[in-house]
């Protein structure tokens, strides 16, 4: 048990997909080793066992997270496991291992991190030409700005190209209140998988704030991306990346979600 986490361990952590298919392409995938996952409640919340063997994380802490929810996606992707076991396809595996082994000693680090985020967030960075593209990016992000400054009174300001725009301390601060809400490891898990994944600390607030759903926010990160790629077109590489991209943004978001329930 303990060498096929060590050996999962690398797959399970590297925050780049494509970099995890490398690293699993380099070695053998581990066989599954267990026949019933089942979900069994422990101190702290629920535990995920295979065959009646608690599961730990790559730092030996055991797998336990709050919310029934949460334990039967982890369940469901441990389970789905057939001949071997294959860490592309546990994303909220590394979530919870993220959270308990990393961000449960210092989640204010996170929450720095996602406020930095939104010091120089994407939606407030805008094209100056052409005029189709400006005005899709004020349809499509004005009414998330909106959004922030009506319920949290963070106004942030526009700036056109790549120039940087230092924000209102107020702005940062109102946004800082906000996520304050949002404190527990597993959620600032997800939320800054989210953040880095669109680029947005603005657009990972509206989904956890149930303002927006996954795919409107991972629309409106791909606002650009899309533009150009009605242009010129794309290629395989950057579909499969963003494919990949976007398992982990669903991962995140059915955790926030399952954090309620």
């Amino acid at each position: 048990m303990a060498d096929v986490r060590d050996d999962l361990t690398a797959a399970l952590t590297d925050p780049d997909p494509v970099r995890r298919a490398q690293i699993q392409m380099l070695k053998p995938l581990p066989k599954r080793f267990y026949t019933a996952v089942t979900v069994e409640e422990a101190e702290g919340g629920f535990a995920i066992h295979l065959d009646g063997r608690s599961v730990k994380t790559p730092a030996k802490n055991l797998l336990v997270v709050p919310t029934p929810g949460v334990a039967d996606l982890l369940r469901e992707e441990w389970a789905a496991q057939t001949d071997v076991i294959d860490p592309s396809s546990m994303p909220v595996t590394r979530l919870a291992n993220t959270a308990l082994d990393g961000i449960a000693q210092d989640p204010q680090a996170v929450i720095d991190d996602i406020v930095r985020f939104a010091g120089t967030d994407m939606i407030c960075y805008r094209a100056d030409q052409p005029q189709e593209l400006v005005s899709l990016q004020d349809e499509r992000w004005g009414p998330v700005l909106a959004w922030v400054t009506e319920t949290y009174g963070a106004r942030f300001i526009l700036a056109q190209g790549v120039m940087h725009q230092t924000q209102p301390p107020e702005a940062i601060n109102a946004f800082r209140n906000a996520m304050a809400r949002h404190q527990q490891p597993l959620a600032l898990a997800a939320l800054h998988t989210v953040t880095t994944l669109t680029g947005s600390a603005l657009l990972s607030l509206a989904l956890v704030e149930q303002r927006l759903e996954a795919d409107e926010a991972w629309a409106l990160a791909h606002v650009d991306e899309d533009w150009n790629v009605q242009l010129w077109g794309t290629d395989e590489e950057a579909e499969l990346r963003r494919a990949h991209r976007w398992k982990d943004m669903q991962a995140a978001a059915k955790v926030l979600s399952a954090l309620r329930v």
